[in-house]
């Protein structure tokens, strides 16, 4: 089956409008995406993790179906939304793991090119979520931003086409972003 946006975004249509066999015609479309999303991300996680990239794909997958009342607009919005699941997913996984493992703190390392952190540790995951929220209330694009960026692991390139924005703005609002959420982390921490 063709992999192109138009056909991901007809069938995202279909499912949103109840078509039972629309999702089993979806998954394999954008599988091998959603899963280089997560092996992006769970490459800056600690080695020790005990998600692995498929488990993150199905459980995000798992609670972008149950959300019977989406409306799927493009595929970007899909994937946009299937980032965020895959951070909530990570962040709650983190959340967890320190409340088992109360840790000192840890500085997050920002990279000024594609990744943030070379490692993340759970209390790195969760201190990036808790700023992000706060960005979120300030600029939502940034907010956003960050999100597909660190969390779901994506390019520039893949950025401006999730979010329908051309790649110098997501340049420009990538290190704005980073500079602001370089500032938020050194204050907490």
């Amino acid at each position: 089956m063709d992999r192109s946006p138009s056909d991901i975004t007809r069938l995202l249509l279909d499912v949103s409008s109840g078509d039972p066999g629309a999702l089993d015609r979806l998954l394999p479309l954008v599988y091998a995406e959603l899963k280089a999303m997560a092996g992006a991300q769970l490459r800056r996680e600690r080695p020790d993790h005990t998600l692995t990239p498929t488990g993150l794909v199905h459980e995000a997958f798992l609670r972008l179906v149950d959300q019977r009342s989406a409306t799927w607009e493009s595929r970007g919005h899909f994937l946009g939304v299937a980032a965020q699941a895959m951070r909530r997913i990570l962040v709650d996984h983190a959340r967890r793991r320190m409340a088992k493992k109360r840790g000192r703190q840890h500085q997050v390392t920002l990279d000024t090119d594609a990744e943030i952190a070379t490692t993340t540790s759970s209390e790195e995951v969760v201190g990036v979520d808790e700023a992000l929220e706060r960005l979120a209330t300030v600029d939502t694009r940034q907010a956003r931003l960050i999100e597909l960026r660190y969390f779901a692991g994506l390019s520039i390139e893949e950025t401006a086409d999730v979010m329908g924005i051309s790649p110098a703005t997501v340049k420009r609002d990538w290190a704005l972003a980073r500079a602001w959420l370089h500032h938020e982390l050194s204050n907490a921490g």
